[in-house]
């Protein structure tokens, strides 16, 4: 909790990560987002767009059945590998309906029990740089099955419908299919989140909706 001892401004120079969530009667939401409001430096442009490349490659991984999480984690760390940087926290962990927000035994550690339709999962990649900033991106991605040319593997469907910071995404580092995935993933939110801030007539968040939902 902030104190008058230790709290102090935020300021439009730096990062700020921020990780929120609630439990509902329809589900549990555990989302971090990670935002700069001024001029990101070269290096956290480039460490936070690695994150979301991670975040991408794994959320939209097909997989077979009965895989264990530790097993394709490494997916989330690629990006941020290919350039000697890492994280040193799980990639993810299970999202509990009314029990424990983090909820063991799902995730992508090496103790967790395979992956199968039906489970919740986080996914969260970082990249944390002490006394000077840190970086998570973190969804809650269900798990379900996809129809390959053989037989049906898995696959994550991301639930979490918050865009992303263009302020902190080079567009350069990403792939043809990376970029194809995000516009897709806001052109979702649109359609599910934009409806219901009209039907709550919240013309401001509409807008600004509209404008960092943009292709």
């Amino acid at each position: 909790s902030p104190s008058n001892g230790s709290s102090r401004t935020l300021s439009a120079s730096e990062m700020y990560l921020f990780d929120t969530g609630g439990q509902y009667l329809d589900g549990t939401t555990d989302i971090t987002r990670t935002v700069h409001w001024g001029e990101p430096t070269p290096l956290q442009k480039e460490a936070y767009t690695r994150v979301l490349m991670g975040s991408i490659d794994l959320s939209r991984l097909i997989f077979p059945s009965n895989t264990a999480g530790g097993t394709v984690e490494s997916f989330a760390r690629r990006a941020l590998w290919d350039v000697g940087l890492n994280y040193g926290h799980g990639t993810g962990h299970g999202i509990g309906n009314f029990l424990s927000v983090h909820e063991w035994p799902v995730g992508f550690q090496s103790n967790n029990v395979p992956l199968a339709a039906g489970m919740f999962t986080s996914i969260e990649p970082g990249y944390y740089r002490d006394g000077e900033f840190g970086i998570r991106i973190e969804d809650v991605a269900l798990v379900v099955e996809v129809q390959t040319k053989e037989k049906p593997f898995l696959t994550f469907e991301v639930v979490s419908l918050v865009p992303y910071d263009r302020n902190l995404i080079d567009l350069s580092l990403l792939s043809p299919e990376q970029i194809q995935y995000l516009n897709s993933y806001y052109k979702k939110i649109r359609e599910r989140v934009g409806p219901e801030l009209q039907r709550q007539q919240l013309e401001e968040e509409y807008q600004w909706l509209q404008e960092n939902t943009k292709p």
